[in-house]
């Protein structure tokens, strides 16, 4: 196959798929390496994004996924008459941080980590496909573990954990967030779902920050 063919033949599973395909699944289906695949998908995306293409190809740990580009998101809004979503709190900020620095955290850690209940919130951001559910904890009551959703990824404009931001002066075992998750957080604009999150204000990521840290502290002592 010529490199055009594999690119137009890529990017019609990916239209027709609607969510993300795994980088395997596109080497079966074109009897291609892995490597090839990849070398091709990127040379897509870096051509969607140099020509201001209305799509983007992202890529999401070991799949790829078409979307809309978050730059055209107002017209996309206004064509499909779709509500602006609600901003997500600071609370949900909050947990959203501890879990995807910590990889894989229970309600009970979370609540540890901020001091208050955190059962609400965590109900929210499943309902926005931000965090799932990935087993339970082998202790007594068998607690629910959660962890980040390929959804995260795309919203924080990641395509994998290791792109997180590190956190200096934080010792492996130590899974208290600190207020390095600023830099995160800032991040948090694209599309979820074929909508867009609002936008984050700095205001609100150094509040967040403030309160995980007080919170951290307090827990601390």
């Amino acid at each position: 196959m010529e490199v055009k063919e594999i690119q137009s033949a890529i990017e019609g599973i990916l239209f027709a798929a609607g969510e993300p395909v795994g980088v395997e699944r596109l080497c079966l289906a074109l009897d291609l390496d892995r490597s090839t695949v990849d070398t091709v998908c990127k040379r897509m995306a870096d051509n969607y994004s140099y020509e201001r293409r209305g799509i983007r190809l992202v890529r999401l740990e070991t799949s790829y996924q078409l979307c809309s580009a978050p730059e055209f998101a107002p017209y996309i809004r206004k064509a499909f008459e779709t509500r602006r979503p609600a901003r997500l709190s600071q609370p949900a900020l909050e947990v959203l941080a501890i879990i995807a620095y910590h990889q894989t955290a229970t309600r009970a850690y979370v609540d540890q980590v901020r001091g208050v209940d955190s059962s609400y919130t965590i109900g929210l951001l499943l309902e926005r496909d931000l965090i799932e559910e990935c087993g339970r904890l082998a202790v007594p009551g068998r607690p629910i573990q959660y962890r980040t959703t390929q959804t995260f990824l795309r919203s924080f404009g990641l395509s994998s954990l290791d792109e997180l931001p590190e956190l200096p002066n934080m010792p492996p075992e130590d899974g208290q967030i600190t207020m390095e998750m600023q830099a995160a957080v800032e991040r948090l604009k694209a599309t979820e779902a074929g909508e867009d999150l609002a936008e984050v204000t700095e205001e609100e990521i150094e509040a967040a920050a403030r309160e995980l840290a007080k919170s951290e502290e307090e827990s601390g002592a």
